[in-house]
Order: structure tokens, then sequence, then C-alpha cells
């Protein structure tokens, strides 16, 4: 029975995982979807460029690689319910703004600038939402000790659903509705997260505001201080290049060079994200019984497996397959690292690490979409091949020397 701390009315109702964590999580991971992958559709479509496009890929990124360096000082010492609001309400203000924008715009420069501007600034603003959605996963995470994989298999697998939906919703309403259509409805999901964002204080409270670079040193510290995160931060900082590499170039792919429609774009990362909540799911309990260096060494062979063969596909059922594949093993692999996250950071610190990693696992991304903006589109094959070879040869160093390190070989059984 829990003891009484006072009277009925002077007690403050505790928010529960799914009122406090998984709804906004929910919506803002539908936000971030339809953006992340909706806008570079909504490039191609509005200038018919694949450099632009990749171009666009790059301008989505290269500002998220800038927010980390303060917002994780700034959920810190703020909390995550004022910048996930705050984020929230300036996506939705940016999003509706190039909804009106755009159809008063001829094709041309006028908007060829507004979709580019609309990239750049909606990437910073997913960036600071899913820090502080992520920071109180995290927190959660580890409130509940040695579950905290369940924790993360749940808020994974809210991501992966949001990916199932995010991208076929953002493919059909550009489609059939044209960009305001799809902006629109991204604007309802971002408004949303701002007003579902949890009552909750996540602040560490530090005794004095920390300036960014002591946030980016602080982060870096405490990375340097946990090898087993540092190298397996490693080895999915090199698999991403190829991740992005395949985000950046599937709408060229698709609709340039196999003539299908955005639409089919759309369905190629929500089968993708079905295969990836599958294996959430298998991994969830395996990792109870073999613990956590098994479930991702096994989810780091399929991946890198899929990498290697996708670049000698010429159909489109035989990408959708490999891709599919490819988010299966990347989906186990998140399992481990944000398992592994919220057991090692320390509370005080963690806004500030969890940026930095989160950081670094981003800096692909950008050079994926430089890859694609200036490689003739006919080429991307062969670079998607070499971008696989390190891949595999990133991971198998990484996972080789996790092997016998403590963190990953606890089973939770």
């Amino acid at each position: 029975m829990r003891p009484r701390v006072g009277p009925r009315h002077a007690r403050r109702p505790v928010p529960t995982l799914l009122r406090g964590i998984y709804l906004p999580r929910s919506t803002d991971a539908a936000a971030f979807a339809m953006a992340t992958y909706g806008i570079p559709l909504l490039v191609l479509a509005t200038t018919d460029s694949a450099a632009l496009t990749g171009l666009a890929f790059a301008l989505e990124w290269v500002p998220r690689l800038g927010a980390f360096a303060f917002v994780g000082a700034l959920v810190d010492r703020n909390g995550t319910t004022a910048v996930l609001r705050l984020a929230s309400v300036g996506r939705a203000l940016v999003v509706l703004a190039a909804a009106f924008i755009l159809p008063m715009q001829a094709a041309g420069l006028g908007a060829t600038v507004t979709v580019m501007l609309l990239a750049a600034s909606t990437g910073i603003l997913t960036e600071c939402s899913y820090i502080a959605a992520e920071t109180a996963g995290g927190v959660a995470g580890r409130e509940a000790g040695a579950r905290a994989h369940r924790v993360q298999s749940v808020l994974l697998g809210i991501d992966q659903v949001a990916t199932l939906l995010g991208p076929a919703l953002a493919g059909v309403l550009l489609q059939w509705t044209g960009a305001a259509g799809m902006l629109m409805v991204i604007a309802v999901f971002s408004l949303l997260t701002s007003v579902l964002a949890p009552r909750q204080d996540h602040r560490a409270k530090p005794a004095a505001p920390q300036p960014v670079l002591k946030g980016l040193h602080t982060g870096w510290s405490t990375l340097r201080s946990l090898p087993a995160l540092g190298w397996l931060v490693t080895g999915l900082t090199a698999s991403n290049l190829t991740v992005g590499l395949l985000q950046a170039a599937t709408p060229v792919i698709i609709v340039k060079q196999l003539g299908h429609s955005t639409a089919d774009v759309g369905l190629i990362w929500s089968v993708a994200a079905v295969a990836s909540l599958i294996a959430v799911a298998l991994c969830r309990r395996s990792i109870d019984r073999f613990g956590l260096w098994p479930i991702g060494a096994v989810s780091a062979t399929i991946a890198a497996s899929a990498c290697l063969a996708v670049s000698f596909t010429d159909s489109y059922d035989g990408y959708l397959a490999l891709i599919a594949v490819l988010m299966a093993g990347e989906g186990g692999m998140t399992v481990v690292l944000r398992t592994l996250r919220s057991r090692l950071i320390p509370a005080p610190v963690f806004g500030a690490t969890l940026s930095l990693t989160i950081g670094l696992l981003l800096l692909p991304f950008p050079l994926a979409g430089v890859l694609v903006a200036t490689v003739p589109p006919a080429q991307l094959g062969h670079v998607i091949t070499l971008c696989a070879a390190l891949q595999a040869l990133g991971l198998f160093s990484a996972f080789a020397r996790l092997r016998n390190n403590p963190a990953l070989r606890t089973s939770f059984a």
C-alpha cells in the first residue's frame, strides 16, 4: 500500500509511461518521420533535380549536427518539457508558413529556395524535439532498472510505427494533395506534441548553467569513460554512412531510375519499418536470455549483409526487400544502443552525453547527401557498395572489441 504523504488533494499525480512518455513520443516521432522522409521527396517533386535532392538531404542534417552542441545542455538545464514544447511549436510554424508560400510560387528559384530553407529549419527543430523526447525516455529507462531494455524497446517500437506510417503518408499526401496537404499534417503532429508534452521535470539541476563548450566537454569526457558505449557508437557511426546514403539516394533511384512514384518510395520505408518492428519484438525477448552482445552482433551481421547486396539489385521488389532486411538489423542494434545508454550514462550528464552521441551518429548523414548531390545517378550503385564495405568493417571491429565487455555480456533473465 502506498504511504500517505499528506491530504488527498495535496498529492500530485505521477504521470504514467503512456501519458508522460509514450504519447508525446508518438506524435513527435510521426512529425519526425514525415519531415525526414517527406521533405526530400518534396524537393525532388519541386525541382526535378537529383543533385538538389541530395543537397536538401544534407541541408536537413547539417543543422542537426549544430543542434547537438547546445540542445543537450539546454535540456539538462531547462528540462525536457520546455524544450519539447518550444521545438514542436517552432516546427509547426515553419511548415505552416511553407504550406502557404509554396502554392503561390511557380517552379523556379523562389520555390527552390523555399524548400531548401524548409529542409534546414525543420532539421534543427526536429533534432531539438528528438533530444528532449529521447532524454525523457532515457530517464524512464533508467528508472525501470534491469528492465530498461523493455522501455527502450517500446520507444523504438513507437519510432518504427512512425516510420511505418510517416513515409507512406507523406508520399501519398504529396502525390494526391500536393505540398500543402503534407505540410499541414506535419504541423498537426507537431502541435499535438506540444500539447501532450509531459508536465515533468527531467532536469539534472546542475549547480550552475553550463556553457555550450563545457557541455560538449562534459559529454565527451563521459563518453571516453564508457568504452563499451564509445565502441558501439563508433561502429554505428560507420554504419550510418551507408544508411544515410540509401535514405538520400532512394528517391532518386526509385523515381528517376526505376520510374516509380513518390508513394512507392514511402512504401519502401513503411515495409522496412514493419521488418524493424518484428526485429525489435524478437530482440526484446532475446536480450532477456542471451544478453546485449550476441543480439547486437547478429543484428550487425544482418545489416551489413543487406547493404552489401542492395547495390546489386536492379528491381523495385529486390530493393524493397533488402532495405527491409537492413532496417531489421538496424532495429536490433538500436535496441542495444539505447539500452546501453540508459544503463551507463550518469543522470546529471545524461542530456549532454546523449546529445554528443546523437551528434556523432548523425555525422555521416550530411556527407551522404553531398555524395548523392555530386555523384551521377548511374554511379550511385558503386558508391553504395564501397560504403557497405566500410560499414561491414566498422561493425566487425566494434563488436570484436566489445565481445568480452561486461556491460554487453550481461543477460536480463
